[in-house]
């Protein structure tokens, strides 16, 4: 069985780090020509929860020769069309796409290569590059968790073969409601990840000021909204039902679930989004993919999503270069 990682940046090169230590054989691959250099020289090097360094075998696109059973897409969400298409004669005839992305690709994937060779998967913990070769893991060591599934009834066979590459990094979970998980995924990157790209933060700096938090409990409301509208049951994520923790229709649960934000993010508090990265980076950002799906469900089921909106406003204007990443963004929000 061959597998890779295509588009093996902060996370793909922890993850493929952690497969190779552990005994996995998986390919990394990045079109990052002075990150494959390093990953080549000196191996992946892990910093931050954890230290360590591991030889891995990684390369440039160009040098994809054969097929693959499995490929772990890890590029941005913008770049599937154009990603997929070219990569598609790689993948085996039984081969499996699996989409380690935010927000719900695997439609769009699923559109090209069938749905029948896609799994998708929703990745509970963070990273951040931070020079070529070299990648911090941002979350706690007891969270690298995964949640594996399909859209159809029926996964691609090679499912147990993906959820045994994965546990070499940590437990696996395949998911029955898929589309709940990855609802889970897409409510915690709305508002955490939403508002470090909006205000220049970590998702700590993000639950920890007051003003801030405000807004982060008005957005996972609305993801909670949108789909109890839609008649989609939102999973728990890592045993902790989100939605009982942190919905309200009172006074009293309300304060509750402003006082737990901080305390449900702990874990993860060092993690800048990956769309703030961009930002820095001048990059266009993965926004429309994230809060820009709460939004667009909203619409579909009738459910207004002015946080929603607002992150979406202020994000594409910071990537016009009209707003910097800054708390003075507060003031957007209404």
């Amino acid at each position: 069985m061959r597998a890779a990682i295509y588009g093996a940046g902060s996370l793909g090169t922890i993850l493929g780090a952690y497969i190779t230590k552990n005994g996995g054989k998986v390919e990394l691959i990045n079109r990052n020509k002075a990150h494959v250099e390093a990953l080549q020289k000196q191996g992946a090097k892990v910093t931050g929860t954890v230290e360590f360094s591991q030889p891995v075998t990684a390369y440039t696109p160009d040098k994809m020769s054969g097929t693959y059973d499995i490929i772990f897409l890890m590029t941005k969400q913008q770049q599937n069309g154009e990603v997929v298409n070219s990569i598609k004669e790689f993948l085996a005839p039984d081969g499996v796409i699996v989409t380690l992305q935010n927000g719900i690709p695997e439609l769009q994937i699923g559109e090209i290569v069938g749905e029948e060779r896609v799994l998708g998967c929703t990745v509970a913990w963070g990273a951040t590059m931070t020079g070529p070769g070299v990648c911090e893991l941002t979350s706690a060591t007891d969270s690298l968790t995964f949640s594996l599934g399909s859209l159809q009834p029926t996964p691609n066979a090679h499912i147990n073969d993906v959820k045994s590459l994965l546990e070499l990094m940590g437990p696996v979970e395949i998911d029955r409601n898929f589309i709940g998980s990855r609802w889970s995924k897409l409510l915690i990157n709305s508002a955490f990840s939403g508002m470090s790209a909006v205000l220049g933060c970590t998702f700590g700096e993000a639950a920890g000021d007051k003003a801030s938090r405000c807004i982060v409990q008005a957005l996972i409301k609305e993801c909670i909204d949108v789909c109890a509208a839609g008649n989609i049951k939102i999973e728990p994520v890592q045993g902790k039902d989100i939605v009982k923790l942190l919905d309200y229709k009172n006074r009293i649960k309300k304060a509750f679930s402003f006082f737990i934000i901080p305390i449900a993010i702990r874990k993860h508090a060092k993690l800048k989004a990956s769309m703030l990265q961009d930002l820095e980076k001048g990059k266009k950002s993965e926004v429309d993919a994230i809060n820009g799906v709460v939004s667009t469900f909203g619409r579909k089921v009738g459910v207004p999503t002015p946080m929603n909106d607002a992150v979406v406003d202020i994000i594409h204007r910071i990537e016009k270069g009209e707003l910097s990443p800054s708390f003075d963004n507060l003031k957007f929000f209404k």
